[in-house]
């Protein structure tokens, strides 16, 4: 049997215009929400994998990215106006029930999605970001600001989409290459897709957005107590990130009452396109009632 094709669809919801990667077909829904500075690209590894387990799969690029609507303002990407993304797509599916798989600031999003019981969960996969609240408690830590220096490079008005841009989004392109352990995973013709991506017209200010309506939001929009995520999660970690450290992930299993964290040594933030096996491996085996793989052992 062949994998089922990817194919692009543009998905109207909350009021904007998706760029959608959509695969498989079924009556089980799930949603994948990329991070920064990616796009639904990243996700190339994952779609099939999920159709072959029964899932219709819809990875978007989120508001700002690619070829989806961007609004203008930085209050536009307040996380509230995320989470609200991620329910409307979730609607425009018709879907009843959801898995929601999301890395980086897509798990952002996810997190606060499943604390906030936006819709009804299925199941969760978190990859490389923390639960709010272990992350709000390690950015008190000079280890963790440190690694997060971007963030705040970030809040500076118009310099950092500047310095992003130039050369052709030459340091798009380097963050990728530059993180990864395996650099192979990201030769130019998978680089280029995310500089392109980033080089749309207002892409990188809509993307760094993202960053400035964080900090602008505070800790009480992006750390709701209590925090409870009641949903099957599964969580899995490179653990050669070098934007945060793996301290962000202890006590994660406070708030997250079915959990299983997994760690992938040797591999980068990049997680799924870095180790796209390994990665699969473990969602296989998740999704299937079976054993997770330790430490990125295929079984």
């Amino acid at each position: 049997m062949s994998d089922a094709p990817i194919r692009t669809a543009f998905v109207k919801a909350n009021g904007l215009t998706f760029e959608v990667d959509q695969c498989g077909e079924g009556e089980n829904f799930a949603l994948l929400l990329h991070g920064f500075p990616e796009s639904k690209f990243s996700w190339r590894y994952q779609m099939q994998l999920l159709a072959r387990h029964g899932y219709r799969v819809w990875a978007p690029n989120m508001r700002g990215y690619g070829k989806t609507s961007r609004p203008g303002k930085v209050a536009d990407y307040h996380v509230d106006h995320l989470v609200a993304d991620a329910a409307a797509l979730i609607d425009a599916a018709g879907a009843k029930n959801t898995l929601l798989m999301a890395h980086d600031w897509g798990a952002v999003v996810a997190w606060l999605f499943a604390i906030k019981k936006a819709r009804p969960l299925e199941r969760l996969v978190i990859m490389n970001v923390p639960h709010p609240a272990c992350m709000v408690r390690e950015l008190k830590t000079w280890a963790q600001r440190k690694k997060s220096w971007y963030v705040f490079f970030f809040q500076i008005p118009w310099l950092p989409e500047f310095a992003l841009r130039r050369r052709g989004a030459e340091a798009i392109g380097r963050a990728f290459v530059d993180m990864a352990v395996d650099k192979t995973r990201f030769p130019p013709a998978v680089t280029d897709e995310y500089r392109r991506n980033a080089l749309e017209p207002g892409a990188m200010k809509a993307m760094i957005n993202y960053y400035r309506a964080a900090v602008r939001a505070g800790e009480k929009a992006m750390n709701p107590e209590p925090g409870t995520v009641d949903v099957p999660t599964l969580m899995i970690w490179g653990l050669e990130d070098t934007a945060l450290g793996k301290a962000t992930t202890a006590g994660t299993d406070r708030y997250v009452k079915d959990l299983t964290l997994r760690y992938l040594p040797g591999v980068s933030h990049w997680v799924q396109q870095e180790a796209p096996e390994k990665v699969n491996a473990m969602i296989d085996a998740w999704l299937s009632g079976e054993p997770v793989p330790i430490e990125g052992e295929i079984v």
